[in-house]
């Protein structure tokens, strides 16, 4: 007798792939925080986080939420040809699409932000959502500039030019997936005006119901494909893009004063580069940990303690979660939304198309 075995061949292979990938991910995160524990003074450490000044700890939460501030303004920018939003409302909505990806670390921020703005804004889901993705891209574009920028600017301790060289072939890699995203975007929008395009096209190869789904969806999609006519607030966005990556390395900055740390500015910069990349990268290769240990082997490039790095993170960290907490709690409320509406039926039931 022979069993069938249920799960398809290649779901059956990719789930011990993904499983193999997530151990292997959390070894090599618990073998890099292992090896900053064995190194960190942890008596200096405390020391260190004892000295703290609070002011320059006010000043790291007061440009963490200034930065998602200018964030939701930017987001309104994009969202002008779609409905008239207020900038509290937006950036409520971010912070609590943090909040929710704090609580359940899955990547929900997009889709919690986007919901909410549709539900207040009367507009659909994957409308908002669209509006996400480019707000994404914009920066990611910005990023890959001030890393080019960084590297011209030789600010990093790399005498072989490995680090620049790898930092130069990210940022290309990724200011070429990125504009060819925008590529693709313009041209679902332009071909799904006309009901036709590849997206619909597989959506039509669906079955019944799913197939009717799938369809508007991806029209719904391409309706927050947007940009503003009004050039002013084209370049509104990509100063605001890039003022926001400048406040994000500030963030350091005032951490490092609490404790007495002064680098030169742009090596505040070159840590926003490194950083961005490390993060990404860990989390691609499902590393725990990843900015902790990154940051302080970072910082360490440019000759700060590990003991005053560690607190440096600490306090970013701190300032972070705190004003991710104290806002998106309040974001939530002003739209009308509790906490456990989030795990609930109801973000679907509400977000249509």
């Amino acid at each position: 007798m022979i069993e069938l075995d249920e799960t398809p061949p290649a779901a059956a292979t990719r789930q011990p792939r993904h499983r193999w990938l997530n151990w292997l991910g959390a070894a090599i995160g618990l073998g890099l925080i292992a090896l900053l524990a064995w190194r960190l003074d942890w008596r200096q450490f405390a020391e260190v986080l004892q000295s703290a000044r609070p002011e320059f700890v006010l000043a790291t939460f007061l440009a963490i939420t200034l930065e998602q501030v200018i964030r939701g303004w930017k987001w309104r920018q994009i969202l002008t040809p779609l409905c008239d939003c207020r900038t509290s409302h937006l950036f409520g909505a971010t912070m609590a699409g943090y909040l929710a990806n704090l609580l359940v670390p899955l990547g929900l921020s997009p889709f919690v932000r986007s919901w909410l703005v549709a539900r207040k804004q009367k507009i659909s889901m994957s409308c908002a959502l669209a509006t996400v993705a480019i707000d994404r891209l914009v920066d990611g574009l910005v990023f890959a500039g001030i890393v080019v920028v960084v590297v011209l600017a030789a600010v990093i301790p790399d005498p072989n030019g490995n680090i620049g060289l790898g930092l130069l072939l990210g940022a290309g890699g990724s200011a070429a997936a990125i504009v060819a995203a925008l590529v693709l975007l313009a041209h679902h929008k332009r071909r799904s005006a006309s009901g036709i395009g590849v997206p619909l096209a597989l959506a039509d190869r669906l079955p019944g119901r799913l197939a009717v789904r799938a369809r508007s969806l991806a029209i719904a999609f391409a309706d927050g494909i947007v940009w503003p006519r009004e050039r002013w607030r084209g370049v509104a966005i990509v100063m605001a893009g890039i003022v926001i990556k400048l406040i994000a390395t500030s963030h350091l900055f005032w951490a490092g004063l609490a404790f007495g740390v002064v680098l030169e500015p742009l090596v505040y910069l070159a840590l926003l580069a490194i950083l961005g990349f490390i993060v990404i990268l860990a989390h691609m290769a499902r590393v725990p940990a990843g900015f902790v240990v990154g940051a302080v082997f970072s910082l360490g490039l440019f000759g700060v303690g590990d003991a005053a790095a560690l607190a440096m993170v600490t306090v970013v960290m701190a300032a972070n979660m705190l004003a991710v907490a104290v806002f998106g709690g309040w974001g939530l409320w002003i739209h009308g939304v509790g906490l456990g509406d989030l795990g609930r039926r109801k973000v679907a039931a509400d977000a249509g198309p």
